[in-house]
């Protein structure tokens, strides 16, 4: 478990980056979705550190369209719809955001980007842990991912947040290896060029 962790580290190293300055322009960033609020009903600082993120990118043109890919199991829970409505809040327009309604899981929103949206290059926006993870994946399906960290809650559990990213990086390993479909495909969604 220890070694998988540090492949996936290692592997996606290279192409993650702190600094926008240094970033390649591409079409579209993903945002990878967390829910707004945590258990307690408090802000999620992950989520609006993450719009924080994206929000960068595109005001300085290393990005012209951005993926929202969320959980939207229920009609009362939908991430890729609330991440749409505060960005657009946050001066981005409506035409400029396409919602990912089926990103059930990190490698579900790196397969779709791939074979729903047809991309192989694009900027994935999470926090530090969770963007490598999404980067060595898109690698793994043949794609061109870079990734660019958001900030990090400062009043995170370091142990959870480790021992969870351990959990997940096993799974996203297996998922790889048994080449997993995700929960939903469907109809090929054209990104505008």
């Amino acid at each position: 478990m220890v070694l998988n962790y540090l492949l996936i580290e290692n592997e996606a190293s290279s192409w993650i980056f702190n600094n926008p300055e240094k970033m390649p322009s591409v079409r579209v960033g993903l945002v990878l979705g967390t829910s707004k609020f945590t258990r307690q009903n408090r802000p999620n600082l992950y989520y609006r550190y993450r719009l924080n993120a994206a929000e960068k990118l595109f005001k300085q043109g290393k990005i012209r369209y951005i993926l929202v890919s969320g959980d939207n199991s229920s009609k009362y829970y939908n991430e890729p719809l609330q991440m749409k409505k505060d960005l657009i809040k946050r001066g981005i327009p409506a035409g400029r955001i396409i919602p990912d309604y089926a990103g059930f899981s990190t490698y579900d929103s790196m397969m779709r980007a791939k074979e729903i949206f047809g991309l192989d290059t694009l900027i994935v926006i999470s926090q530090n842990f969770h963007v490598r993870r999404a980067v060595y994946i898109g690698r793994k399906l043949g794609m061109h991912p870079f990734g660019y960290v958001a900030q990090t809650p400062e009043n995170f559990s370091q142990f959870r947040l480790i021992l969870r990213e351990f959990l997940a990086r096993v799974k996203a390993t297996y998922d790889i290896w048994i080449k997993k479909k995700p929960k939903f495909l469907g109809k090929k969604i054209p990104i505008p060029q």
